[in-house]
């Protein structure tokens, strides 16, 4: 699916809800200043991730929530490495996954819809362990789109020319781990009256990651 460039390089909150993006890579701020070994068990795993709450993204003074984000296992994805590759000595450990699903999002804005579109289906996921440990989601260069429709009509993107890293902090449970995310992203946004104007857009989310094959077995990160 193609992306519309933006004509305006109005930067818009909207787009943050392409963020999602959920959603992970190689790179960011935190696996840059915690490089270390790494094991994701257990090895072989399939994993599936689904959003506690809502996903909420916010820029000045518009906010977007989805109700509904998943990435559930299949054509190879969401999986933990086979051993040896499930532990690296001397950095993170990851693979491709599903990219997530945005649905069931609503606006603050009277009489605003929102919609976000996934472009790319396949997107990279690592974990790196440390204090704490980090997940890194990575949204491909234009991989989400944001329309919104009624009082405002705008067409945002996540990053257009560049892909863009999302980290989240990971912590083991039994049987469950999750994966949060309290972070923000370069956002640009197509559209005039109503579109709000920031040059970055918030994100924040919890999901619950589960071992698809075994739900007893949890998926962990450790050194």
């Amino acid at each position: 699916m193609s992306v519309p460039r933006p004509r305006s390089r109005t930067r818009s909150c909207l787009a943050a809800a392409a963020i999602g993006g959920l959603v992970l890579s190689w790179g960011g701020t935190a696996l840059a200043s915690q490089q270390g070994p790494t094991t994701v068990e257990p090895a072989g795993a399939a994993f599936s991730a689904e959003l506690v709450g809502s996903a909420v993204f916010t820029a000045g003074d518009v906010t977007i929530t989805c109700g509904v984000s998943v990435t559930d296992p299949g054509d190879g994805n969401n999986l933990v490495p086979e051993a040896p590759d499930n532990h690296n000595p001397d950095g993170a450990v990851g693979g491709p996954i599903n990219a997530p699903t945005f649905t069931d999002c609503t606006t603050d804005v009277v009489l605003v819809n929102a919609t976000v579109t996934v472009n790319d289906p396949v997107w990279q996921m690592t974990m790196q362990n440390g204090s704490p440990s980090v997940a890194t989601m990575v949204v491909p260069a234009a991989g989400i789109v944001v329309n919104t429709t009624g009082l405002a009509t705008c067409t945002a993107t996540v990053s257009p020319d560049a892909e863009a890293p999302i980290e989240g902090v990971w912590s083991n449970g039994d049987p469950a781990s999750t994966l949060a995310f309290d972070t923000s992203t370069a956002v640009v946004v197509e559209g005039g009256f109503g579109c709000p104007n920031v040059d970055t857009a918030g994100f924040s989310a919890t999901y619950s990651v589960t071992n698809a094959d075994d739900p007893a077995s949890p998926i962990t990160v450790t050194g």
